[in-house]
């Protein structure tokens, strides 16, 4: 096993769950912060180190005894991390900082942050530094960005706290006496419609956006709900987008993560908009409130993959894979110092995973734990983590969220349509008027079997994570998509479109569908039938959605009424 010692500077819950995942594996590890912190209460095997992790003589102690230093929050004093760095090196010795001290100190500045992001070409919104915070110098940006606008403060701000709404210039002044003192930016107001989130493992030291794709790895798209600021709720996968749209989001990110130095995880939260265009919001250079879902979830967890990057251990074969679809929920405090428990309870009899951080007792609005909640799909999810919201507003003294945080069932895809090609997408028009006519949720894709096999099989692997029930597969010529997404989607049904191509009349397209291989079915229709295909899907998700099945049996009887009008019509001809 590996014989160095890591020092993590900051021993709360992020530092408690990367403690973790080191003694599972006999890394060891020692913490700097103050007694009884977190992560100290499970630290048996090392003392480290008591005090404050912005302290620079309580960093240089943690350092003395270690060989990698690590975070688990940015707020530290990054020039004693490069006097140390720099010092190591002049003394022949090696002591490895990661993230960078270069990438901590420009993430700490939020401006400096966003002015790197776009110096890599990284979606952000439009900011403005604050050079005097005086009325003038506001009322000047708001004629540059338009009212309302977000006056930030560049350093120490977190879950909201230094962040003010500038509405009017009647906010000026009240934004100005909040944020005093400090230094500020603003910032462009972001409609959007959803908050996307991404965690991201770097494992090359420099930073180099062209290198993203051999130097970053990333976890599935979450879609992340806050609530006065803090993270409140976690959706693994996210809902409702597509899966193009998750992976323009885990490119956005490792991207973005690829213009800082230093090895890690990296939380990277982002904004999607109405366009369908996603924005970076922000960075953290650590484990992030959004990957907690990754300890149950996913193959390996972001702590799992932190130790991995920053030891320079090699990171395994779909390491980020998500196994089973996850809600996690922030456990926060109340009013009552201790009524966060009886989350905790209602959640480990629900069969939740609960995390509870060891804080003792509660301030309102304090994260105590966290609970993931686990399950086969999205909607299923949604159900079992009802109550838990429920009572967690309730602790918390708030109205109800649910209409905000709880099921979208009405705009979730239920049928997902994909073609191996753009030139198939004109045969489907029928299939997405019948969807369309039945108020089926549905996704479209393109996804070939044989130009981007890789695309098509992660497609298919993940639809019932997303909710996807029924999958209608299109395709001319050799016809291989149906099949291939059949064997990949395992539990999901797949209905074989076969289409007419421009050379031949479709029978090798046809007969390619039906002749699958035993225990490997796809449920065919005939060429070019996208009306049999739609209707197929519809009557397979009637089986459960009493709204579906009343539509089919409305479409069986239209049917069956406009044949006996044509027929009583043609007896008529008849007779005259």
């Amino acid at each position: 096993m590996d014989s160095r010692m890591i020092g993590i500077l900051g021993g709360g819950q992020l530092g408690r769950m990367l403690l973790e995942a080191a003694n599972r594996r006999n890394i060891r590890v020692a913490v700097l912060d103050k007694k009884g912190s977190p992560a100290k209460q499970i630290n048996a095997t090392n003392p480290g180190v008591e005090g404050s992790f912005a302290d620079p003589q309580a960093i240089r102690k943690l350092a003395s005894h270690c060989d990698v230093l690590t975070v688990e929050i940015e707020h530290v004093d990054t020039y004693v991390l490069e006097k140390l760095e720099n010092e190591s090196k002049s003394q022949g010795k090696k002591l490895e900082i990661h993230p960078s001290w270069q990438a901590i100190r420009t993430i700490q500045d939020k401006y400096l942050q966003k002015m790197t992001l776009l110096e890599g070409k990284i979606d952000i919104s439009r900011s403005i530094a604050v050079p005097t915070a005086s009325e003038m110098e506001l009322r000047k940006i708001g004629s540059q960005l338009r009212y309302p606008f977000m006056l930030k403060a560049r350093t120490g701000a977190y879950d909201g706290r230094g962040n003010y709404a500038v509405k009017s210039e009647k906010d000026i002044e009240p934004a100005l006496d909040a944020l005093k003192d400090r230094p500020l930016y603003a910032e462009e107001w972001v409609n959007f419609t959803m908050e996307l989130a991404v965690m991201v493992v770097k494992t090359e030291d420099k930073a180099d956006t062209s290198s993203w794709e051999m130097s970053t790895v990333s976890y599935p798209t979450v879609e992340t709900i806050h609530e006065d600021s803090i993270c409140k709720l976690v959706y693994a996968p996210a809902r409702q987008i597509s899966n193009e749209t998750d992976q323009r989001a885990q490119r956005l990110a490792r991207k973005a993560i690829a213009s800082f130095k230093g090895k890690g995880i990296f939380g990277v939260e982002m904004f999607l908009l109405k366009d369908d265009s996603i924005l970076v919001n922000e960075i953290a250079p650590r484990p992030h409130n959004s990957g907690h879902y990754t300890i149950e979830s996913c193959r390996l967890s972001q702590y799992d993959l932190h130790l991995q990057a920053i030891l320079g251990r090699p990171i395994p074969a779909k390491a980020t894979a998500l196994l089973r679809p996850a809600i996690m929920l922030n456990i926060l405090g109340g009013d009552d110092p201790k009524s966060f428990l009886q989350l905790a309870s209602a959640a480990d009899a629900a069969g939740a995973k609960v995390h509870l951080y060891g804080k003792g007792d509660a301030t309102k609005g304090r994260k105590m734990g966290h609970l993931t909640m686990l399950g086969n799909n999205m909607d299923e999810l949604e159900d079992d983590v009802e109550p838990l919201i429920r009572l967690a507003d309730k602790i918390r003294g708030k109205q109800s969220t649910h209409g905000i945080s709880a099921p979208k069932r009405i705009s979730q895809p239920l049928v997902g349509v994909v073609t191996g090609s753009i030139s198939d997408q004109p045969h489907l028009e029928a299939c997405y008027n019948i969807l369309n006519d039945f108020g089926i949720p549905y996704e479209r894709g393109i996804k070939s079997a044989h130009r981007t096999p890789e695309a098509m099989a992660e497609y298919a692997r993940n639809t019932g994570f997303r909710g996807i029930k029924v999958i209608i597969a299109a395709a001319g010529g050799a016809a291989h998509l149906p099949g291939m997404v059949a064997a990949f989607s395992k539990s999901t049904p797949v209905i074989g479109l076969p289409i007419k191509p421009s050379i031949g009349d479709g029978w090798d397209s046809l007969v390619s569908m039906t002749n699958m291989p035993r225990g490997c079915p796809v449920l065919t229709v005939g060429v070019n039938n996208a009306v049999n295909a739609a209707l197929g899907a519809a009557r397979i998700l009637a089986q459960w959605d009493q709204t579906i099945k009343a539509r089919v049996e409305e479409y069986v009887n239209n049917a069956a009424a406009e044949s006996l009008e044509n027929d009583h019509k043609l007896l008529q001809e008849s007779q005259t």
